[in-house]
């Protein structure tokens, strides 16, 4: 792979090309953020990958460790989250298309959900359980 070339691709993508390329890269669902940012992701794990370097969850998954104070376990496709809050029971799935369902909607992340529950910003993983303190060693 020429990463000049891969790089300079990004640049013609539309929005859904972009997010189309994320998949097929990262194998997960694009971020929900705008094309330039997008574009800028893409274009750090082709070149990471091109390196050798370590695609960015792996390199946040390693921070997380080496700091030692959480752990951080990722919603998975077929995953269904139970959180009360306020007396009402909440249960999110995530579907085998990686989509976040709650509330007969769909949603973009576990924090927009949480947010949506409590009227704060909160993680989405720390809401429903996914981030938990280290032990101490």
């Amino acid at each position: 792979m020429d990463v000049a070339v891969e790089l300079g691709r990004l640049e013609e993508l539309s929005s859904a090309d972009l997010r189309q390329r994320w998949r097929t890269l990262v194998g997960t669902p694009a971020p929900k953020i705008s094309p330039k940012l997008l574009r800028l992701a893409l274009a750090w794990e082709i070149q990471a990958r091109a390196g050798g370097g370590h695609p960015r969850g792996v390199t946040q998954a390693l921070d997380q460790l080496a700091r030692g104070q959480t752990r951080t376990r990722n919603a998975a496709p077929g995953m269904r989250l139970v959180r009360e809050w306020q007396g009402r029971v909440h249960v999110v799935t995530v579907g085998d298309d990686e989509i976040i369902r709650w509330d007969e909607r769909e949603w973009r992340s576990l924090s927009e959900v949480a947010r949506a529950i409590t009227g704060t910003r909160w993680s989405g993983p720390a809401f429903f359980g996914l981030k938990k303190k280290a032990a101490a060693a």
